[in-house]
């Protein structure tokens, strides 16, 4: 079984083709439509998807009810909620699908068994976690060190599909600014594009 999505999250000096193998298989395609929820607040987490296709975006409802994305979902990422997953708790997350998805789930009890058999796998486990950290890390200081400009132009040059497909308040609310303030950042960029 052959899937650019699984070989581009699995990529791991390590693994030897056979593993890679067990692991691919052990992955069930599944669909979900624009609006659907992957992970609601207050479940556990069983599993964690590996987005093919399509557009996702998690989320928490802040003190005054307001959702706050708290992270976009591209291709050949893994949608993953790791406190609830690992933790075994339930999640303060939404997860749901700004577009059509299609993924690769891979649910947690056969995670832990190949995680105990396939010494790689953990190594990669860890890999993973480390990088995803420090994503965390960096983007946690960029809220407070970047301008609200800056922080567009990165998304744009990390993540162009989000920009293109996702709505302006799901954007802005992930970037820290306000609506009006987003609006007036991408008429600014299209009027004066070399000043920035």
């Amino acid at each position: 079984m052959s899937n650019k999505a699984l070989e581009i999250c699995y990529d791991f000096p390590f693994f030897l083709q056979e593993e890679l193998e067990e692991i691919f298989q052990s992955h069930e395609k599944i669909f979900f439509q624009k609006g659907d929820f992957i992970l609601e607040e207050g479940k556990t987490a069983n599993e964690y998807y590996i987005l093919e296709k399509g557009l996702a975006r998690s989320f928490v409802n802040d003190f005054n009810g307001n959702e706050v994305t708290t992270h976009f979902f591209v291709e050949n990422e893994i949608i993953i909620e790791v406190s609830s997953l690992f933790q075994r708790i339930p999640t303060q997350e939404n997860i749901v699908c700004i577009m059509d998805c299609e993924c690769w789930k891979f649910d947690f009890e056969t995670f832990q068994e190949l995680f105990h058999k396939i010494p790689n796998l953990r190594e990669w486990g860890r890999a993973w976690m480390s990088q995803q950290l420090f994503v965390y890390k960096q983007r946690s200081v960029e809220m407070f060190t970047l301008s609200a400009t800056k922080r567009y132009l990165n998304l744009l040059e990390q993540k162009p599909h989000v920009i293109q497909f996702a709505p302006l308040k799901q954007i802005a609310s992930y970037l820290g600014v306000t609506d009006t303030s987003l609006s007036r950042i991408r008429k600014e960029l299209v009027s004066h594009p070399k000043k920035i």
